[in-house]
């Protein structure tokens, strides 16, 4: 018996190892970026919905084409994951832009400045 409580975690992780295999080369989508990566993947307790953060190291028009892309393909990703994963219902796949390292490079650019000496 495993753990009450923890399947949509251990599903959410299978599910992000999966993603990014389709995404090494198994989507043939010209929109989707080479550049583009499966951060995390949150599902909620009951299984029903997925929440797939990408992170696309590119101009804010491939980002763009790139959800548009995903989104696009979510059904077919969706029936793949069920088959993959030998899921009765696959969860509903929502895709959202991962930001994270924008914000990351952004504290640390911050904190830079801070620590010159002011040249007055």
């Amino acid at each position: 018996m495993t753990v009450p409580g923890h399947r949509h975690e251990r599903i959410a992780e299978e599910i992000l190892h999966e993603l990014s295999a389709m995404l090494e080369g198994e989507l043939q989508d010209p929109r989707i970026s080479e550049m583009s990566s499966v951060t995390e993947v949150r599902v909620t307790p009951d299984l029903k919905l997925a929440k797939v953060y990408v992170s696309v190291r590119a101009t804010e028009a491939e980002r763009s084409a790139t959800l548009a892309a995903l989104t696009s393909a979510s059904g077919y990703i969706r029936g793949e994951l069920g088959q993959r994963l030998r899921m009765r219902r696959s969860p509903e796949l929502h895709f959202v832009l991962d930001r994270t390292d924008e914000y990351a490079e952004r504290i640390e650019q911050l904190l830079r400045d801070t620590k010159r000496p002011s040249d007055s």
